[in-house]
């Protein structure tokens, strides 16, 4: 499973302009919701149900916001990168910068799961991490996600 076979230019957002969680959560929700024909408000809703549970700020200035939708028919990812960093209550406390965000049908658990796995473990790599904090646009980030992405 590839990263790239589910995250498109057109979901990727390089300047992320929020200040807060709910904020950067809308900014990444907007192109999800224009990819997939869902109502913005809506996926807002539920990503922040979910962040209720607990944050997807892991630390490390990585947030990887997620959320199930009945209505959805395939696994959604949408990248962004907040260059002041954002407080996302991570579990060091500290800002986060690099998020990526996952929206899945409500009946695909494993994929969910999967795809979860393969974004956190490729950002235990810090020279990666370094690279997307840099990156100065969409085209940048695929290239280095496919980079990555082909060495797994």
């Amino acid at each position: 499973m590839k990263i790239l076979d589910f995250l498109h230019k057109d979901t990727i957002l390089v300047n992320l302009k929020s200040y807060d969680k709910k904020g950067v959560l809308g900014e990444l929700a907007a192109p999800v919701a224009q990819a997939t024909g869902l109502d913005p408000e809506n996926l807002v809703g539920v990503l922040m149900e979910r962040e209720r549970l607990g944050s997807t700020g892991i630390g490390g200035g990585i947030g990887i916001p997620h959320g199930k939708l009945k209505i959805l028919d395939s696994l959604t990812l949408a990248f962004g990168l907040s260059r002041k960093g954002v407080d996302f209550e991570s579990m060091d406390g500290r800002p986060t910068h690099i998020f990526f965000l996952l929206v899945t049908p409500e009946n695909s658990t494993g994929v969910h799961l999967k795809l979860l796995a393969r974004i956190s473990r490729l950002l235990k790599n810090d020279h990666f991490k370094s690279k997307l904090l840099n990156a100065e646009d969409s085209d940048e980030v695929l290239r280095i996600i496919k980079e990555e992405d082909e060495e797994f």
